[in-house]
């Protein structure tokens, strides 16, 4: 560093007003321009913007009214087994769903309930 100094110091007077006038006259820095792909449309958008789309991908986000908003989630129905009375259905040993003793009438059964 100091060897730069040194060399600046150094420099005739026409030298430097070169290079001042190099430094003064260089082009400003263009401003970065973050772009994103949402349904085949190029789109500019800030850089908070473009990060949260490139975390959750390009595919979870839609286009309505020429804003950029999150796709909705659908929520698909969900199907669990459950434990009912049921007119013929299993006795179980000791209260264990699991080790049906018998099957008789007014009994329990395994039955498949959606959401």
């Amino acid at each position: 560093m100091s060897d730069l100094i040194n060399k600046i110091n150094n420099l005739k007077p026409e030298e430097l007003n070169a290079l001042v006038e190099a430094f003064n006259n260089r082009k400003p820095q263009e401003k970065k321009v973050f772009k994103v792909n949402i349904q085949g449309n190029v789109i500019e958008v800030s850089l908070e913007k473009k990060l949260e789309i490139q975390s959750a991908g390009e595919e979870a986000f839609i286009l309505e009214d020429g804003k950029i908003i999150r796709k909705p989630i659908v929520k698909t129905p969900t199907k669990a087994t459950m434990l009912i009375k049921h007119k013929i259905g299993g006795h179980f040993c000791d209260g264990d769903p699991y080790w049906i003793e018998k099957t008789a009438d007014e009994g329990y059964a395994w039955a498949i309930l959606s959401e």
